[in-house]
């Protein structure tokens, strides 16, 4: 599997939308291991007053991210492969 960044500007109104669609994405994802596996999420606050997130997925293909997505009721803004990683520093808690 790939690592991939899925970025999704002003995707979700509040907190509690969010955490809506991070339990379908749960649920669609366990439906799908072979396919796909979520990693992390870093959620950004948009100019809008929305809320966005950067997504780091592991995926078989960019069009295994994309069935998810519209499995789960996900918007996207881009979906980006991950050529290398880089750690400076742990993610701070």
């Amino acid at each position: 599997m790939n690592l991939y960044a899925i970025l999704r500007r002003d995707g979700f109104t509040d907190g509690p939308t969010l955490e809506a669609a991070a339990a379908r994405s749960t649920e669609v994802g366990d439906g799908m291991p072979n396919d796909i596996r979520w990693i992390r999420s870093y959620v950004l606050g948009e100019d809008s007053g929305a809320l966005g997130t950067v997504c780091i997925y592991q995926a078989s293909s960019e069009e295994a991210i994309r069935q998810h997505a519209e499995e789960a009721d996900l918007p996207f803004t881009d979906i980006v492969p991950i050529a290398d990683t880089v750690v400076v520093r742990p993610d701070p808690d």
